[in-house]
């Protein structure tokens, strides 16, 4: 459906919609039937939602603005601590240029406290963020009641919906919503922004008489034709298909930790995205699983520092304090067959298994030593998970109640060697830093 709408608005819709001539009319209306199409999705008037170039763009738009619209009330901004980068980044400008941001901590399933979140409201306080879900590992965020908990700070409200507007509206109560045609299976390059009547709002730099003056430049109307399109499509679809994929992932979620010794399945069980499960393996690189699952046509992605260029883990794991190495995101699109799914727990022991013996990783638990007293461990300069790795390959060769110190320097050791102790049943001790590095002391226990 999408694509037909494409093409049919290529050739209808190619004229500019703000000109009078019949063509410029022709494209005004598709355009206008897009958008409320859309608005009809998010649940709110037309006249509320304008189209950007992006959901990135649509997130800066919303936060500026409103942070213009309300600076005599102040320049403090509330976010969690696993909202979207554009949402960080957008806090870090903030910062940058004299202002305040508080981020509020998640629990280990990456949701929010309502009561956590209405303590960092301020008097100065000019907006606050919260997605409806995260990006990462699914987890669905009570936005009802931190919106009542906005409202009665007299506090807006932008929420994040890129990754479950396709599923169903988002909860009532919020003041701004931005989100991306991509994620719903729309085409890339189109983002909406949804702007409440009544909420304090200056839109920033320089604007023209298009989308209401929030996101000047011509429309790209054949792309923003194609994601009302297949907005309307994939909820059409949602109430059924999110039963189906709900189950495909339940299965891989209870399948995985059978199948896969030392193996951390993260995000809430229960309060999720329907098509989406993370899971973190102990004793593996990151980047190698992904090129060898790849190998046998399984296209996933991960949070993993070992994949990232900037060689740190995923804000979002760290928040969170789960195990961020050999970390795996699966996110099933419409359609995906059940034999897939099968498919892909039948070689994902394998996968694993082949990653950690090139690593050197250790089989089993360790087997009680002889008492030798504490160790230190040189991991300096060795990225995850080998510094995971030589920590379990000693372990054992300590006695209860003696300790393994750790030295690293790859940032993903703060997270994943207490990770490892949580899920070892071992005692992190604690973190000290060193001239390069830090110490990481662990004490068995068992």
């Amino acid at each position: 459906m999408a694509r037909q709408a494409l093409l049919a608005a290529l050739d209808e819709g190619w004229a500019d919609p703000a000109r009078l001539y019949r063509e410029g009319r022709r494209a005004r209306l598709l355009l206008d039937a897009a958008r409320e199409a859309a608005a009809e999705a998010v649940g709110c008037r037309p006249d509320e939602l304008v189209f950007t170039p992006s959901g990135t763009r649509a997130v800066h738009a919303g936060i500026y603005g409103s942070l213009a619209g309300l600076r005599r009330v102040g320049r403090h901004l509330v976010v969690s601590a696993v909202e979207h980068s554009s949402v960080l980044h957008a806090g870090e400008a903030l910062e940058a240029d004299g202002g305040s941001i508080t981020e509020v901590p998640v629990d280990r399933s990456g949701a929010v406290s309502p009561g956590a979140y209405a303590a960092a409201l301020r008097p100065d306080t000019a907006l606050a963020c919260l997605q409806s879900a995260n990006h990462e590992v699914g987890t669905v965020q009570p936005v009802a009641e931190v919106a009542e908990a906005c409202r009665a700070a007299g506090v807006p409200l932008l929420v994040d919906a890129a990754q479950s507007l396709g599923w169903g509206p988002v909860d009532a109560g919020w003041s701004l919503l931005a989100a991306s045609a991509h994620k719903w299976g729309g085409p890339a390059g189109v983002g909406l922004l949804a702007v409440r009547k009544g909420v304090r709002f200056a839109p920033q730099g320089p604007s023209d008489e298009r989308e209401s003056g929030r996101a000047p430049g011509f429309e790209n109307i054949p792309a923003i034709v194609a994601a009302a399109a297949s907005l309307r499509a994939v909820r059409a679809e949602a109430a059924a298909e999110s039963v189906r994929l709900r189950a495909l992932v339940d299965r891989i979620r209870a399948r995985v930790p059978q199948l896969v010794p030392d193996v951390e399945v993260v995000g809430d069980p229960v309060r999720r995205l329907p098509h989406l499960v993370t899971f973190s393996c102990l004793y593996v690189d990151g980047e190698t699983l992904l090129h060898e699952l790849n190998r046998v046509d399984f296209s996933v992605s991960s949070g993993s520092s070992c994949t990232s260029s900037t060689l740190t883990p995923s804000h979002v794991l760290r928040a969170m304090g789960v195990l961020s190495e050999g970390n795996v995101r699966v996110s099933l699109p419409t359609g995906t067959a059940e034999a897939d799914v099968d498919r892909f727990l039948e070689v994902l022991p394998g996968v694993v298994a082949s990653v950690r013996e090139k690593l050197g990783a250790p089989v089993s638990s360790p087997a009680p030593a002889a008492p030798s007293g504490d160790l230190t461990v040189d991991a300096l300069g060795r990225r995850c998970p080998i510094p995971v790795i030589e920590l379990a390959k000693v372990i054992g060769d300590v006695p209860v109640g003696g300790t393994v110190t750790v030295l690293a320097d790859d940032e993903a050791a703060r997270l994943d060697i207490p990770a490892w102790c949580e899920m070892r049943g071992q005692e992190y001790v604690g973190e000290e830093a060193r001239e390069r590095g830090a110490a990481y002391v662990v004490r068995r226990v068992s």
